[in-house]
């Protein structure tokens, strides 16, 4: 099999500023090499003596890693810890009147919230969980407003022991049965609704109707969380709001002290299609894990300002809002609302009138805000901010350099992370104090994080010729198992040919200086003529014209070439009405792609819309690009979506 071909050539390099790297956390390549060297020399007591570093134990662990039922890996395991312990209470004789949480709500009212006050909530409600027959190792849905309350949630959760699994307040009905009935969960924690730019969006009657369904008896408590004030149906039984359950409680709940292998949460993946797939993360491997990426990657300082966009219903709300800021001490910016609510300026403003210093959001929100303005970072003060950040899919690198030069002002490094649910923290990031940095390339990885790129026979691939992302040895934050399906754990990411790696299932290539370049996922790879082609390089190509906002890229089967190139585009004008100023946009486009990437990559079809079919949250969903490519009916559950009508625009090619 050939190997995947990388097209895109970036030739840009910024070096970090001297002043930066002064005051790193990481200061310099030769530190981050030494760091490399002392994982290769010994791994297991590398990353024991940073456990015993970062992480407080109340019974201190003998064994590191357990690799005797590989790929079912065991790190720290009979050492016992609490994560809300280590989030919370050894702050209490140090900071206790530092502010933990600054919440801004979608109406712009804001509030602040210190660890003395966090660890009081957190310990009532985690006292009022227990009141309702809630133990160590019961499986508890969050579905959730983005707020404080979430985070009190999830950290009463992990108080006493029992496991959490947010669900995203954008998804379906279905899609929270489907997680409650996996993972027998004993109790729901919602709210009335939320408030999401201006408009009350209902959450407690998707939890009703999740119930009705059938097969939900293990739930036997449904706590409501009053937001909006909107009316709801009542069940006696089972439902009782978060305040009356809350205002009873005693403000103090020793915490539940388990092994370092007691699963923290369960977070679903990939529920659109097919059964959803439980990630199980640790609590001892995983809480570590987000506090030496914090240190490392976001060069984390005790006065900083972190502000990471994301909703706990993604993994990255979990590990840089819920968890890795409170454990390492930090104040943090949680948001309520849209970016584009009451103007496309939100982000900017918050950003001035909260001081904050590290900004950490998805390149879906970077592209729309270009859309919507891309000149209005400038009637904003800017100059608390000292790290931007980049999370969830590869950033092109003219989104990156908007980035940089307009809202970082040609001052502030980007660390580009690559990560994933099932890893728990950043694998893949600049540290931002040593490295130099080049558009649209996450960089190198962190160090005791042993990546390669391999074939499909698993043998590594050591040229600039793409491959198979794989991290070759087990690493504390990573997966310890999909709930309830351990065939389908070891299929999905550690199957035979791969040799005891972990497949991230992300095609990707190295280039000169050893630097990673994230190319797509593995199904997202087309084999055009014989070429192999990762969709990412040719979204980046579209994206770089002057005329597109935002572009995505999905294979269709043909005849004679194997695969053609679909193109979804967003403009940054208006949709072209008239068809042949769209064709005429088009085979512009399709030029532009030929010189910038080569004709191989030209789009066969562009199909042009006001916007590409998002979740709530912003993620592009493919699967159903790759359906209207194929002129497939739509059968998927399309309740999570933003926009629904986006796909009837989206079936019309332009020829």
């Amino acid at each position: 099999m050939p190997n995947i071909e990388s097209t895109l050539n970036e030739t840009r390099v910024f070096n970090p500023a001297a002043e930066f790297v002064k005051q790193a956390n990481v200061s310099g390549m030769a530190t981050y090499q030494t760091m490399c060297a002392a994982a290769e020399q010994d791994y297991t007591g590398y990353w024991a003596k940073l456990a015993r570093e970062y992480v407080q134990w109340k019974k201190p662990f003998t064994k590191v890693l357990d690799e005797s039922d590989a790929p079912f890996f065991k790190w720290f395991e009979d050492g016992e810890l609490n994560v809300s312990y280590n989030c919370l209470d050894r702050h209490l004789a140090t900071q206790a009147e530092k502010t933990a949480i600054i919440f801004e709500a979608d109406d712009g009212k804001v509030s602040h919230v210190s660890y003395r006050e966090l660890h009081g909530r957190v310990s009532q409600f985690a006292n009022g969980l227990k009141s309702r027959g809630i133990r160590k190792g019961d499986r508890v849905i969050i579905y959730m407003p983005m707020s404080v309350e979430a985070v009190v949630a999830m950290q009463a959760c992990a108080r006493i022991g029992a496991i959490h699994s947010v669900v995203f307040g954008g998804f379906s009905s279905k899609s929270l049965h489907e997680r409650i009935i996996d993972a027998r969960a004993v109790a729901v924690i919602t709210a009335d609704g939320q408030m999401r730019g201006g408009k009350v969006m209902p959450l407690k009657p998707a939890v009703d109707e999740a119930l009705s369904f059938g097969g939900c008896e293990t739930v036997h408590s449904v706590i409501v969380y009053r937001r909006t004030g909107a009316r709801v149906h009542w069940n006696d039984a089972t439902n009782i709001w978060w305040h009356e359950l809350f205002n009873s409680q005693a403000s103090h709940c020793e915490p539940e002290w388990v092994s370092a292998e007691h699963p923290l949460f369960i977070l679903y993946t990939s529920g659109s299609t097919g059964k959803p797939k439980g990630v199980q993360h640790s609590s001892g491997g995983y809480l570590l894990g987000a506090m030496v990426s914090m240190q490392w990657v976001f060069d984390y300082k005790a006065s900083d300002i972190f502000w990471c966009t994301a909703d706990v219903g993604w993994v990255t709300g979990h590990t840089y809002v819920a968890y890795g800021p409170l454990a390492m001490g930090g104040t943090q910016v949680i948001f309520e609302g849209v970016p584009t609510y009451p103007d496309a300026g939100r982000f900017w403003k918050m950003i001035q009138d909260h001081q904050v210093t590290t900004f950490y959001t998805a390149p879906t929100a970077i592209r729309s805000l270009i859309k919507l303005g891309g000149d209005l970072p400038k009637q904003y003060d800017l100059s608390s901010l000292r790290l931007l950040g980049s999370v969830g899919e590869p950033i092109n690198p003219e989104a990156w350099m908007w980035y940089y030069n307009t809202v970082g002002q040609a001052r502030c490094p980007i660390v580009d992370t690559w990560w994933q649910t099932e890893t728990g923290c950043h694998m893949i990031a600049p540290l931002p104090g040593a490295m130099p940095l080049k558009p649209g390339t996450c960089t190198l990885p962190l160090p005791g994080i042993m990546a390669a790129i391999v074939n499909e026979a698993g043998d590594e691939v050591h040229d600039q010729h793409g491959g198979f992302l794989v991290i070759k040895r087990p690493f504390p934050s990573q997966i310890r198992a999909i709930w309830g399906d351990p065939e389908r754990y070891k299929q999905s990411y550690f199957p035979a040919e791969m040799r005891g790696a972990y497949l991230a299932g992300d095609s990707a290539r190295r280039d000169e200086d050893g630097y990673f370049w994230i190319m797509g996922r593995i199904d997202d790879v087309l084999n055009v003529s014989g070429h192999r082609l990762g969709t990412m390089e040719i979204e980046s190509a579209l994206a770089s014209n002057p005329l597109v906002a935002e572009a995505a890229v999905v294979g269709k089967p043909h005849d004679i070439k194997g695969e053609a190139v679909v193109a979804f585009v967003v403009l940054k004008g208006a949709r072209p009405e008239d068809p042949t100023k769209a064709k005429e946009i088009a085979d512009a486009l399709r030029n532009w792609v030929a010189k910038e990437i080569g004709p191989i990559a030209k789009p066969d079809e562009i199909r042009f819309g006001e916007n590409l079919p998002k979740t709530r949250s912003g993620k592009i969903m493919r699967r159903l690009l790759r359906a209207l490519a194929k002129g497939e009916e739509i059968t998927q559950d399309i309740s999570t979506l933003e926009n629904p009508a986006i796909l009837e625009q989206l079936k019309n090619t332009v020829s």
